[in-house]
């Protein structure tokens, strides 16, 4: 029987009713009554605190930052500080791992991996750094990575924070595509001082509409993750209301 990753398109969310969403999924996954899902959507302006995030990596007061637009949210996905906003594409993959699969740092780079596929597609070359969780780019050189000692204008594009517990997961990525870099003004990025954030528009000058590029990154996510196949299907209608269950067609 295949084995399918169902990814949802849930559109532009608020930050709190997509975890409550994944927070039921993992559950019912863990139980058995679930299926591997990935929920792909482009949230409103949120600062997300992970189980590393440090105070001082919030470079105004929280009543500022709410001030200014933003939603800050405790995550229970391992990390530092980091920004989601519109132009910016989040997956949040809830997949049970096979015993052969069970290798959190494999597992992280399969993400990360799946992050620079989807960028290659548009020409943009990245890589994974040894030490920096993530995904990085030249912006000197955006379409060739000449290696960490070559690079003297290295930049995220991509972050990963996950949270794994009975081996299915949660949380996941978020990929730069059009993205106003300012709203990372507001934080050290991950805790990262020594080098910047980048976009795919800033670095191939062409703006890209988030929906039009999540179905290629769901396919690239099921290859990396060794399922057989993926299906995508559009969920900007659900009602995403607090202790509602998910979707039929999520749990069994």
């Amino acid at each position: 029987m295949p084995h399918q990753l169902t990814g949802v398109w849930l559109g532009r969310r608020p930050y709190g009713p997509v975890l409550e969403l994944q927070r039921a999924l993992h559950a019912a996954r863990v139980s058995g009554r679930g299926h591997d899902v990935a929920l792909l959507v482009e949230h409103d302006p949120v600062i997300t605190m992970g189980r590393s995030a440090r105070a001082e990596h919030l470079l105004a007061p929280e009543a500022a930052l709410r001030a200014a637009g933003f939603t800050v949210a405790a995550a229970e996905r391992g990390g530092d500080v980091t920004v989601h906003g519109p132009g910016q594409l989040v997956v949040y993959p809830i997949v049970a791992l096979d015993p052969g699969r069970r290798d959190v740092r494999r597992y992280v780079n399969r993400l990360a991996e799946t992050m620079r596929r989807t960028i290659g597609d548009h020409g943009v070359a990245a890589e994974i750094v040894e030490g920096l969780v993530g995904l990085w780019v030249d912006r000197e050189s955006p379409r060739e990575w000449r290696g960490t000692e070559s690079t003297a204008t290295m930049a995220k594009i991509g972050a990963i924070g996950v949270r794994i517990s009975r081996w299915v997961t949660m949380h996941g990525f978020a990929l730069n595509l059009s993205i106003d870099l300012g709203l990372f003004r507001h934080v050290i990025p991950c805790g990262i001082r020594e080098h910047p954030v980048t976009s795919l528009a800033e670095l191939t000058g062409r703006p890209l509409a988030v929906a039009d590029v999540a179905p290629r990154t769901l396919t690239h996510l099921a290859a990396e993750l060794g399922l057989d196949r993926a299906e995508f299907c559009d969920g900007t209608r659900w009602p995403l209301e607090p202790g509602a269950p998910p979707a039929p067609l999520l749990v069994t």
